[in-house]
């Protein structure tokens, strides 16, 4: 290379370096970006292929740190993105922040765990056949073990309650609305009434709005200004309140939305928040308790959030279930405190995992019944890089194991008035092959359940003891801490599927036997089949009705659910009279073919099933009474 080249090769490395440093400088500082934006991005594929409108979520770290961010669309009509600090409605994640409200109440003397229910609120119609021994306590609707039912279809599917309607209302719903089904304290059943009757106690002993006393001293000395248990909306027009541009639209499957609405049950569902909020929250649910120095909830308060006691299934070795406010949860071989919520339009869940100091709170403003949420679960604790735990080694089952095979029913369920739903189609096989447990439900994929000592077994998916076998007062049971099951009589099992069976095949037989006469312009009015036939045929009238109406009416009386207890109720007065037809009839030479024979079985078969139903409180069906 000459020398006198060097001059003009100098010029233009100069010039490249000042063209291409600032270029250098983006990428650089576009990689230390990206260094931390796998999860956004892979959060916002997520969310694409679930079909989910948007999301906001929160981590907090070791080091104390809160790191919160936002994908997709807050309103995806405006086409407004969701932003960190969007507002969110969390569902039952806000029992979480209610059950601090109530340990606040407890640490300050004025209520304690072991107060009864009915102390505190004597007017309520509560039915517990248990109430001498064991009255439902402060501590059993906390860690929901009260034995009441979940929710009714009127108290969650209603528009009838406003922002301000008495908690009080919720319960106006007859004698048997709470029922105590199991012995207070001993088996966990998820409650939404037990939360709305908390909410009770908080009025009766502040003397004030709950939502207005849990604002002021709880959620402001938490640092939780973005957070609120009074009602908010996106319509400015509904319910005579103002809308929060700040919150996000709820959507259905679809892009469907759906603006939030009063619920009868709201302390058990209604809280508004954000992801810097529900930060503080979990920062506050690992910690000790003390605020600015100050024991703000009592130490031994705070370590029993999480500690699943007193329940049949704890004492018996399972370290899985619910605590005062939060459950212990064995996912992807982590173990941590959570809890999950759904509103209308949303979902939520609120992750702490207080060894490590870390927590992920996460909130969908989309509630797809298909979506696959756990994803984002999974995404949240890869990205907080907790721990991973070596599942619990195989051990040394009891000799006496196959003792519990048989067939088991949810017990309690989460309706009383779905009992015969729960026993027809929510049981699940037992079996033991002598060297795991199979469980195998009528409705989902069997797990295998692997020993791991005495009676105590774990899922495969599982890092930890996961279920127990139990015996209680000569019965045999099945928990996972969270759910239990008690063993049924065969006899009985088979005597509810031959009846099912039976009446369905009758009522079956009436349609297509009664269709095939009609259609061959043979089905007269002295027919067996002809009223019968009529009233199958009612069973369509409520449709047109129900498709126009929000399902959030079911629980209302409208004109579909009258239709629709007009309809059912009239089923077994039909086939009565078919079966009279057909006694009348009986001997005639024109009726006595085989077919005439097989319309009075059919008949028969059908009527009992209609009778076994009203036995069990379906019938007529009156989805304002569920």
């Amino acid at each position: 290379m000459k020398r006198n080249q060097y001059p003009a090769l100098a010029a233009r490395a100069r010039l490249w370096l000042r063209r291409a440093l600032p270029a250098m400088l983006l990428c650089c500082a576009t990689a230390a970006h990206a260094a931390g934006a796998p999860l956004a991005a892979e959060m916002a594929a997520g969310l694409k292929e679930e079909g989910l409108a948007g999301a906001v979520w929160s981590e907090v770290l070791p080091d104390g740190t809160v790191k919160v961010g936002a994908s997709g669309l807050r309103d995806a009509a405006k086409q407004v993105p969701m932003q960190a600090d969007t507002r969110v409605q969390v569902g039952s994640v806000g029992k979480v922040a209610l059950a601090l409200g109530v340990l606040r109440l407890v640490s300050e003397d004025r209520l304690t765990l072991d107060t009864p229910l009915q102390q505190v609120l004597p007017e309520l119609a509560l039915r517990n056949p248990w109430l001498a021994s064991d009255p439902v306590r402060i501590r059993h609707l906390l860690a929901h073990t009260s034995g009441l039912d979940n929710a009714r279809f009127w108290q969650a599917f209603s528009l009838h309650p406003a922002p301000d309607t008495p908690l009080a209302d919720a319960f106006d719903g007859g004698g048997n609305l709470l029922r105590v089904r199991t012995r207070p304290g001993s088996r966990y059943a998820y409650s939404n009434m037990g939360y709305g009757l908390l909410g009770m106690v908080i009025e009766k002993v502040t003397g004030q709005p709950y939502e207005r006393y849990l604002d002021a001293q709880l959620l402001q000395p938490l640092g939780m200004a973005d957070s609120t248990f009074a009602f908010v909306t996106q319509m400015s027009t509904q319910a005579g309140t103002q809308a929060d541009p700040r919150l996000a639209m709820g959507y259905f499957e679809h892009g469907v939305a759906q603006p939030a609405v009063p619920q009868y049950l709201r302390p058990a569902a209604q809280f508004t928040t954000t992801a810097a909020d529900m930060g503080k929250l979990a920062q506050f649910l690992m910690g000790d308790g003390t605020l600015q120095g100050s024991q703000f909830i009592d130490l031994a308060l705070m370590g029993a959030l999480s500690e699943p006691a007193g329940t049949d299934a704890a004492q018996a070795g399972l370290a899985m279930g619910h605590g005062l406010a939060l459950a212990v949860r064995d996912r992807h071989n982590v173990v941590g405190a959570c809890h999950p919520g759904t509103a209308v339009g949303f979902r939520a869940m609120l992750c702490i995992y207080p060894e490590q100091d870390s927590a992920f709170f996460v909130a969908f403003n989309t509630d797809a019944e298909h979506a696959d949420y756990e994803r984002f679960n999974r995404l949240l604790l890869r990205d907080l890089e907790l721990p991973l735990r070596a599942p619990a080694p195989r051990g040394t089952p009891a000799p006496t194991v196959e003792n519990w095979q048989g067939v088991y029913l949810p017990s309690p369920g989460a309706m009383a008035s779905m009992a015969w739903i729960d026993a027809v189609f929510g049981f699940t096989r037992v079996k033991w092959d002598g060297e795991s447990l199979f469980l195998i439900p009528f409705q989902g994929e069997p797990r295998e359940l692997e020993p791991v000592g005495g009676l105590l077994f774990r899922a495969s998916d599982r890092s930890t003891a996961s279920h127990v076998l139990m015996q209680e007062d000569g019965k045999h049971i099945l928990s996972d801490g969270l759910r239990s099951y008690e063993r049924a009589s065969m006899l009985r099992m088979l005597v509810l599927w031959g009846s099912l069976a039976l009446g369905a095949a009758g009522l079956l037989y009436v349609l297509l036997v009664g269709a095939y006469r009609a259609a061959r312009r043979t089905l007269g009015r002295g027919d067996h089949l002809f009223v019968p036939l009529l009233s199958l045929l009612a069973l369509l009238l409520p449709l047109p009705f129900f498709y126009f109406q929000s399902y959030l009416r079911l629980g209302d009386v409208t004109l579909a659910s009258v239709l629709l207890a007009l309809a059912t109720g009239a089923l077994p007065l039909a086939m009565a009279y078919g079966l009279a037809r057909c006694w009348r009839s009986f001997g005639a030479a024109a009726e006595t073919g085989t077919l005439a024979k097989w319309d009075w079985v059919a008949l028969l078969a059908a009527l009992q099933l209609l009778l076994v139903l009203a036995w069990w409180g379906l019938l007529p069906l009156r989805m304002w009474q569920l």
